[in-house]
């Protein structure tokens, strides 16, 4: 029985550290990305998600789905730890998304956070963000 337990709690443990795993950009064609997701909490404001893979990007978006949210802003993270803030104050609809921000060319990205507070929508809905990323490859051209 105790080996029964243990396995449980082990298969349920991995499983949580599954869904952590950030999405790996593999493709490098021009173009719009899906480069990470996360569903935002109800209890937290802050979100962080690493971008791994082929991280080179000319311009960021956000998409929402599932539910509304307002998103303060967000800060994308460089290779060479320099970040550009953007900043959004408003609501973004569940489906809805985000204004592009442009980058200085394209650059490496490794990670998105994300500021934000829930909007209550009464069936305790979880708003769905993907961060979106645009290749455009320059140097290949």
């Amino acid at each position: 029985m105790k080996k029964l337990v243990l396995m449980l709690l082990l298969v349920a443990s991995s499983a949580n550290i599954w869904a952590q795993t950030p999405k790996v950009v593999t493709s490098d064609k021009d173009g719009w990305h899906k480069i990470g997701e996360t569903t935002v909490s109800l209890d937290k404001e802050t979100d962080k998600i690493p971008i791994v893979g082929a991280n080179r990007f000319a311009a960021i978006k956000l998409k929402v789905t599932d539910a509304s949210i307002r998103l303060e802003s967000f800060d994308i993270f460089y290779g060479d730890d320099a970040k550009k803030s953007v900043k959004i104050g408003k609501e973004i609809k569940g489906p809805g998304e985000t204004s592009v921000a442009y980058l200085d060319g394209e650059k490496t990205v490794k990670r998105v956070d994300l500021f934000y507070h829930t909007i209550s929508q009464g069936s305790n809905k979880k708003a769905h963000v993907e961060v979106w990323g645009l290749k455009t490859n320059p140097d290949k051209k």
